[in-house]
């Protein structure tokens, strides 16, 4: 794989190219498994010879094959063949090819740090979302719920091929997109770079190498009503849910209940199976020798426990000396690691809100016009409707939040009833003044890539009514400012 790319766009270019060029063990290795399955006569022990010079992907396979969820019986299987002949070829046509998938996506050394860690990240949740997909069709015949696994996991092979090629030109969207104020615009910035957006490279990918009418129909047409179709739209959305920074319950539990309809049981019984997947989505992931992918696999039981528990009033947070160290420790670590992005912030916002001890605290982002503000990632109290409803109007020389990014420098407002303060409303909730009220006080830092500013760290202790301290801000100040020392280590 080359290190770096001519900005060419299009989808006909980049399927050509990931398929010619940075992948085509992988294309293949699909097509000739394809063709391998229109010919029952030779087909088993042509499959055994195709992969024979390939010790490793062998070794993958079979203990793919051995592991609990593939081998009922007791007979230990020892060669691909056979395997076939145990299992049926479909099944081990998927074995083969999830692990050339594996190892073709997470084996270029040639990848940015935070690239790589984008590409493990979406392979685990495309790992999972496969999984899930499977337990949902319990029921159904083998064939199927194989079919309907590998169109789970190649659901965004468009975007896991790119992230895969590396270079240049894709560590430059990579922070393009870190950057980017909302997904509307990071599905604008993609469409700009590669002249295509990866739901239709995926697409086309799909159909030069074959792979099937299934995930075809899937990604053509989401909404059809054939289980199989649903069912991959659904587990594909469930892993999404799962995998927020914080999960919106209500959100989930509608995606739960809507796939214990199409399973036919009890939403209590569908939790229950998408629990249990959990675990064995980690198991099989370590038959694959995917050890990377777990990391990012969450704890799918503790968050659909957490759905049954009612909900509590919130405990206000006091300061907590050593979380915060412990944050500021984790943001060091983060710094010699060249962490990505989202790493660095969800562990800044973690030490401002336990560590500091706030009621809400959020990254906005600026605007590529820079006029207003738009929260992209909130912890703590009312984090839904202030990524979703709140827009902040940048004019104004009295604006608090416009002089902390003209000066660089963080502000602690313990009033701004007299500021030049303008906020625009999103949607039509009526409570906008209540929920926000920025006259009782807030915090904001500005967030520094490559000396220009690019958002604001914000905090505030609107719901308990408390003023903030000097000690509050100092604490904010730290976590803050060691956020950006990993931002800029992170861009270079």
């Amino acid at each position: 794989m080359k290190n770096s790319l001519p900005i060419t766009k299009g989808v006909d270019y980049w399927t050509k190219r990931i398929s010619e060029q940075e992948m085509p063990a992988l294309c293949s290795t699909v097509r000739d498994l394809e063709k391998l399955a229109k010919d029952d006569v030779s087909s088993l022990a042509t499959l055994g010879r195709s992969v024979l010079h390939d010790n490793a992907l062998t070794t993958r396979i079979l203990r793919v094959a051995n592991s609990a969820i593939y081998n009922k019986g007791t007979n230990h299987v020892t060669t691909v063949s056979r395997a076939a002949v145990v299992l049926g070829f479909d099944t081990i046509r998927n074995i083969c090819i999830t692990a050339k998938l594996l190892t073709s996506l997470l084996e270029n050394n040639n990848l940015s740090e935070s690239v790589y860690q984008r590409l493990i990240k979406l392979m685990a949740h495309s790992f999972q979302a496969a999984m899930i997909s499977r337990v949902m069709l319990k029921d159904y015949d083998e064939a199927l719920r194989e079919e309907v696994f590998i169109a789970s996991l190649l659901y965004r092979i468009g975007e896991s091929a790119f992230w895969s090629i590396g270079g240049e030109f894709v560590d430059n969207l990579d922070q393009a997109i870190l950057v980017s104020p909302s997904v509307k615009d990071e599905k604008a910035i993609v469409r700009e770079h590669l002249g295509t957006s990866f739901s239709q490279l995926t697409q086309s990918i799909a159909r030069a190498w074959g792979l099937g009418d299934v995930l075809t129909t899937s990604l053509s047409h989401p909404d059809e009503r054939m289980p199989e179709i649903r069912t991959i739209f659904l587990a594909n959305e469930i892993s999404e849910a799962l995998n927020q920074p914080h999960v919106n319950p209500e959100q989930l539990n509608d995606l739960l209940l809507a796939a214990a309809e199409i399973q036919g049981i009890s939403l209590e019984q569908c939790k229950s199976r998408i629990s249990r997947c959990a675990e064995a989505t980690m198991r099989l992931a370590e038959d694959y020798g995917a050890t990377e992918l777990i990391q990012y696999l969450p704890d799918t039981a503790e968050i659909i426990l957490c759905l049954d528990k009612p909900e509590q009033k919130p405990q206000f947070r006091d300061a907590d000396l050593v979380l915060q160290l412990k944050k500021l420790r984790e943001l060091t670590e983060h710094a010699i690691q060249k962490a990505d992005f989202n790493q660095v912030v969800q562990t800044a916002l973690e030490g401002i809100l336990d560590g500091v001890g706030v009621d809400r605290c959020a990254v906005m982002l600026l605007s590529l016009n820079r006029k207003q503000l738009s929260a992209r990632v909130v912890f703590g109290e009312s984090a839904e409707f202030f990524k979703q409803e709140l827009l902040i109007d940048m004019q104004g020389e009295l604006n608090p939040f416009s002089q902390v990014v003209d000066a660089k420098k963080p502000s602690l407002i313990h009033s701004a009833e007299n500021s030049q303060l303008m906020l625009v409303q999103q949607g039509k909730n009526e409570d906008l003044n209540s929920k926000v009220n920025f006259a009782l006080g807030f915090m904001v830092a500005p967030i520094v890539v490559n000396d220009k500013v690019i958002g604001v760290f914000y905090a505030d202790k609107h719901a308990s009514e408390r003023p903030l301290s000097q000690q509050d801000f100092d604490g904010f100040c730290h976590l803050s400012q060691l956020a950006n020392l990993c931002f800029g280590l992170t861009m270079k």
